[in-house]
């Protein structure tokens, strides 16, 4: 099992960046996929990114497609996620999950990280 920890949120004005980290500890990443999500107030969770450790290819949800960059540092373990062109509807609880490579089930969860982007 992957333990999970995001960080990096905040407050950012309308058109600010933000870089959130999912730093893992207890295993590496290998053989994990991980992904980002965010669940924004009455809304449901929403997937927004995912990149395998093995092949690090990125796949985007089109509601962050050319704003949002996922990325890894193996040395690190981490994963980050850099989100520019905020909007206020960017504002949610971002979460970093993994599941295994192949699978469907994402079995590990962060705690999540507030972002709140004001206009």
């Amino acid at each position: 099992q992957v333990q999970l920890v995001e960080s990096g949120g905040g407050l950012v004005q309308a058109g600010g960046s933000l870089r959130l980290s999912c730093a893992a500890s207890g295993r590496t990443f290998s053989g994990y996929a991980v992904g980002w999500f965010r669940r924004a107030p009455g809304k449901d969770r929403e997937l927004l990114t995912t990149i395998n450790w093995s092949t690090s290819i990125p796949v985007y949800a089109a509601s962050v497609q050319g704003r949002f960059t996922i990325s890894k540092d193996n040395a690190r373990n981490t994963v980050y996620l850099q989100m520019n062109s905020l909007k206020p509807e960017d504002t949610a609880i971002y979460y970093c999950a993994a599941r295994l490579q192949g699978s469907t089930v994402w079995t590990d969860w962060g705690r999540g990280t507030q972002v709140t982007v004001s206009s």
